[in-house]
């Protein structure tokens, strides 16, 4: 059988209509949905991407089912989501440039069908499970004015002998359309090439494979398992009639799948209860189970608490943990962005004045009892060096500012007297 022959088998239609851009083909992989003879999830198939020595086939969706995986995803996301990314003029941190077109596209709407927030959530999760994001850049001039994401599976990226890039993107509907590297906001995951980014969900598709294998056979012992927790034992000597056997063995076969389970048998003919005790292989799968959410967390970076595993970090180290997680986890992708923007959507005449910023701030904050002390410390309580003003303050508490607060009195030789305040 052909290709196509095989195709239209398993999209129940002829091989023509297989054929035939635009139609939905239903390759049944671990549950996938191919839409048509262009979708780059069927070509991957074809090729045989994907497949792990476990057996499954490893997609972005597939992998998103693994809560470990989800979490990591969704965590690292949802960080780079909501955190404010401001766009600020060199030379001086806390001017924004809110005149600015691209200020409202980064902080507030990129398109007219998404938020800043859900903009950034869904780039940032394909950089991590496809190793890129793409957006289509909508422009003024040479400023731009919009974002419009578009599928990774779909872009192709091509490095011409003259060193100049091009992007190749493949719509639903089927032909292809070149793009300069001008038009394309482009953000780069871990490379190996400089041209595109690596899938962590690629990278660690072996564990990501053995963890679904695994929850699969948890999920099929109880929906096909009998939870006995034990054998019935006949005593010494005595035998099982037919009738109590059949007996018994309906009784069993009513007792089979979940919702059944921890029900009791009635005991045929002295016939004694005997519990199992946990068998080593169960206590291997159990095992087995918590060393791929570990697994998981190491190829994306998140910290084992964060993926909300019972671990002995919780308590009072979760600040440092929550410190470690921004410095080693959510830098590193601050600063692609904030390169990505400058590089991609600031004009030449604009990347020597302008500059994107992440506020972080938030996330590395102690605890309250951690910026009282740095606070009253920098505010010069208890007669010390004053370096901080209190609007600074109430400004990192989201406090308007204020001009009846008493201020420190600057002596002549230009220090401040901690002891006299105006």
């Amino acid at each position: 059988m052909g290709v196509l022959s095989w195709l239209g088998s398993l999209g129940g239609g002829t091989p023509t209509s297989a054929a035939t851009p635009g139609t939905r083909v239903q390759a049944c992989a671990e549950g996938g949905l191919f839409e048509s003879m262009n979708d780059p999830e069927l070509v991957q198939m074809l090729r045989g991407g994907g497949m792990t020595q476990s057996g499954a086939v490893i997609t972005a969706e597939q992998a998103l089912k693994n809560t470990a995986v989800f979490r990591c995803v969704s965590l690292l996301s949802y960080s780079i989501a909501m955190l404010p990314l401001h766009l600020h003029r060199q030379g001086d941190d806390l001017e924004k440039a809110t005149d600015h077109p691209l200020f409202r596209v980064l902080h507030r709407k990129p398109n007219d069908w998404q938020t800043a927030f859900e903009f950034r959530q869904l780039m940032q999760t394909w950089a991590l499970t496809e190793g890129d994001a793409f957006a289509v850049k909508v422009k003024r001039g040479d400023q731009v004015i919009g974002l419009l994401p578009v599928d990774p599976r779909r872009m192709r990226v091509e490095q011409k002998d003259d060193f100049s890039v091009v992007y190749r993107f493949s719509p639903k509907s089927g032909g292809e359309r070149t793009l300069p590297a001008g038009d394309i906001f482009h953000l780069r995951g871990f490379t190996t090439d400089g041209i595109r980014g690596r899938s962590l969900v690629k990278q660690a598709a072996e564990a990501i494979g053995l963890a679904l294998q695994a929850e699969k056979a948890a999920a099929r012992l109880f929906r096909n398992g009998m939870m006995v927790g034990g054998a019935m034992v006949m005593p010494l000597n005595k035998k099982l009639s037919q009738e109590a056997y059949d007996r018994l063995l309906a009784s069993m076969e009513e007792r089979e799948g979940s919702e059944n389970a921890h029900r009791w048998i009635i005991a045929e003919e002295g016939m004694e209860p005997k519990p199992f005790t946990q068998t080593a292989q169960g206590s291997q799968h159990l095992e087995m189970r918590g060393h791929q959410v570990e697994e998981v967390a190491r190829t994306f970076g998140v910290p084992r608490p964060l993926l909300m595993v019972d671990d002995t970090s919780w308590g009072s180290g979760i600040d440092v943990l929550g410190q470690m997680f921004v410095r080693y986890g959510l830098n590193p992708w601050f600063e692609a962005w904030e390169q990505a923007i400058w590089r991609c959507l600031l004009s030449e005449r604009e990347q020597d004045g302008y500059y994107a910023k992440f506020n972080a701030a938030a996330l590395l904050r102690g605890s309250m009892k951690d910026q009282a002390e740095f606070f009253a410390k920098g505010l010069s309580v208890n007669n010390q060096q004053s370096f901080l003003h209190q609007d600074e303050v109430r400004g990192w508490l989201d406090l308007p500012a204020r001009d009846d607060l008493p201020g420190p009195i600057t002596r002549k030789d230009g220090n401040s007297d901690p002891t006299r305040s105006t």
